[in-house]
């Protein structure tokens, strides 16, 4: 055992506090699927509702009077997930007559635009569109 005058414990006084699972490879890796934390971990990826909307967005949304209908949502978020599939980072989704641009990694919706506010029809900072 490898004592320290640190005041902090070394790692193999505290690696036998913790449960090691082993790999295949023989490599150990601490249980969080079966720990308290894991479980919490799991619960909160489960609740996610799909996309959640910046600030601007919601302002966007709001200033035109726009509301989503649940089929929208819906399209939007199966958008969301497909551009997540195909390894889209920023994505142009459009649903009906509505524009939204989409941070796909954070799931955020950062602009959102109807028919009349496209205008040239150009859309930069987007690796990937989506028509849902």
């Amino acid at each position: 055992m490898i004592h320290n005058n640190s005041g902090f414990l070394s790692i193999e006084q505290v690696q036998s506090q913790y449960p090691i699972n082993k790999t295949e490879k023989g490599r150990g890796t601490v249980g969080v699927q079966n720990s308290d934390f894991g479980k919490i971990l799991s619960q909160i990826e489960n609740s996610r509702d799909g996309v959640k909307f910046s600030k601007h967005a919601s302002n966007r949304l709001s200033d035109r009077n726009i509301e989503l209908t649940t089929d929208q949502m819906n399209r939007l978020n199966n958008a969301r997930n497909q551009a997540s599939a195909k390894g889209i980072n920023d994505s142009l989704i459009l649903v009906d007559q509505l524009a939204f641009i989409v941070n796909v990694p954070s799931s955020t919706v950062v602009t959102a635009m109807d028919s009349q506010e496209t205008g040239s029809n150009v859309f930069t900072n987007i690796d990937g569109a989506v028509i849902a």
